[in-house]
């Protein structure tokens, strides 16, 4: 059984440029354990990853933040999984109104009870294709979803004029490849974790 240590976290936070409060380290942690008791068996995270969750998954989420303005007011997260990057950011960012968008209803109900269970209140659960949204949004972010040009076809009937994909490159990508037609791209280079590459923000002109 692998145990999750929770100390470190905030300073983890502060270093990568986030800094938390005391409830959102609480409530970072709580999902922390949360995945390590549930996402192996929903085939959310691979049991190797479970030593490394916080770096390659917590941690690396918890970048997109850093992306946020003060302005944005709505975000979806495309193929939300177990909620990465989404509930982070929701964490993180209170202020900004998440969707968490996932296709399969298994771990939509997995979304469910994580942000009843967190009680985040500017979090919601879609459970269906991002085909089918209408409602437009400020931001998009997509990790694990899929590549770069689909994730940004199917980001751009949902942002607005201005609004930005956050698409979570590969470690040891060329970010000049992400070059959308219709888009301006802008690399983000947060601090690094666990064998992560940038962040593009793809921006709708």
């Amino acid at each position: 059984m692998f145990h999750v240590k929770h100390e470190g976290l905030g300073s983890a936070a502060e270093t990568l440029g986030v800094p938390l409060s005391g409830d959102q380290v609480a409530k970072l942690a709580s999902y922390e354990a949360l995945l390590v008791e549930r996402a192996v068996a929903l085939g959310l995270v691979a049991s190797g990853d479970l030593p490394r969750l916080r770096t390659r998954h917590l941690l690396d989420s918890l970048r997109a933040a850093l992306a946020v303005l003060p302005t944005d007011r709505d975000a979806y997260d495309l193929g939300s999984g177990g909620g990465l990057p989404g509930i982070v950011v929701a964490i993180a960012c209170p202020g900004l109104w998440i969707t968490l968008v996932e296709s399969r209803r298994r771990r939509g109900a997995f979304l469910e009870m994580t942000v009843e269970r967190l009680e985040l209140s500017n979090c919601r659960v879609v459970v269906g294709r991002v085909e089918s949204l209408e409602e437009p949004a400020d931001m998009c972010f997509a990790r694990a979803f899929a590549d770069a040009a689909t994730s940004w076809r199917l980001a751009v009937p949902l942002l607005r004029p201005g609004g930005r994909l956050v698409y979570f490159a590969g470690e040891g990508s060329d970010p000049a490849s992400y070059s959308p037609e219709g888009a301006s791209c802008e690399i983000l280079w947060p601090p690094p974790v666990a064998r992560a590459g940038p962040l593009v923000i793809m921006s709708r002109q």
